[in-house]
């Protein structure tokens, strides 16, 4: 059976859901915390920012100890295209309230869909 998990967007980050809805970013990344690891391939994901949702299936799944390996095994545009670099990758996740420590502690999952 296939699970529907919500994964929520702030506001401000309305142009990574966008990038999903155009199919510019084909994975979504967070930290591997407890509620996240339970995510598995064929879940769907429903991606909401707002009152605007998308269901995207969980295709594959990876995990990465951090955003430096992360980024050594995938290309930083199909998680942020609009980075234009990995150093800008690398400030965009700092930039998230308290995802620096997070990811540090759990690591990073890496949610191909």
């Amino acid at each position: 059976m296939n699970n529907n998990i919500v994964l929520r967007f702030r506001e401000v980050d309305r142009d990574k859901f966008n990038d999903i809805i155009l199919g510019r970013k084909t994975i979504e990344t967070r930290a591997a915390t407890v509620k996240y690891r339970k995510i598995q391939q064929r879940d769907n994901l429903v991606i909401v920012c707002g009152n605007d949702r998308i269901v995207k299936q969980v295709k594959r799944i990876e995990r990465y100890e951090s955003l430096e390996e992360t980024f050594k095994n995938i290309n930083f545009n199909k998680i942020l295209p609009n980075a234009g670099s990995v150093d800008m990758a690398m400030k965009i996740y700092n930039s998230f309230p308290g995802y620096k420590e997070k990811i540090k502690q759990n690591g990073l999952l890496a949610f191909y869909v």
